[in-house]
């Protein structure tokens, strides 16, 4: 993890991404990884990053069993 931003290396790739945060329609926030550094957000709780099995490309989830409150 950086100094401020949460980075995450694809086990497949070797790529670094860094996790960002856009606002949606309706502020419905939308978590994204890119490559790019700069406005990079901390990991919001209550989620867990996984890696597309065929891309290495990491995408947050929801943990299970974890309330909406």
């Amino acid at each position: 993890m950086g100094l401020f931003g949460f980075k995450h290396k694809s086990s497949m790739t070797g790529t670094e991404y860094f996790l960002h945060l856009a606002k949606g329609r309706g502020g419905i926030k939308l978590y994204y990884f890119s490559k790019e550094e700069a406005g990079a957000i901390g990991k919001p709780a209550g989620y867990e990053v996984v890696e597309n099995p065929r891309t290495g490309h990491p995408f947050l989830r929801k943990l299970r069993g974890e309330s909406n409150l």
